[in-house]
């Protein structure tokens, strides 16, 4: 499993309802992409305020890049002033405490539930 982390700067004028809104215009998209998993939206905070990120979980590095690809990335730049930064994680193990549930991930992506005990 990939977790792949994208940041990019938030127009200045730009305030939390503003990104908010934004934001919204993409979930049509995302909820029909097949390949994604889960998508995170989130702002920085301190230090790293100004920052905008999204953390997405995808079956492989190729369907990340499929989605993300220069149309998206100048889309990105066009709203923001800047190219976003991509960086791409193996997700092997993740804990839910919210849903009691712990999974692993094998190398070929297969994923297998532990004892969230």
């Amino acid at each position: 499993m990939i977790l792949e982390f994208v940041t990019f700067k938030t127009p200045a004028d730009w305030d939390r309802a503003r990104v908010l809104e934004d934001s919204k215009h993409t979930i049509s998209k995302w909820v029909a992409n097949r390949d994604l998993l889960r998508k995170h939206f989130a702002l920085g905070v301190g230090t790293d305020e100004g920052t905008s990120a999204g953390i997405y979980i995808w079956p492989s590095v190729e369907a990340a890049r499929k989605a993300h690809n220069d149309e998206w990335r100048e889309a990105v730049k066009t709203r923001s002033g800047g190219y976003p930064t991509i960086q791409y994680f193996d997700l092997f193990l993740l804990i839910d405490n919210e849903h009691r549930q712990v999974t692993e991930w094998a190398a070929d992506g297969k994923a297998r539930e532990l004892d969230a005990a």
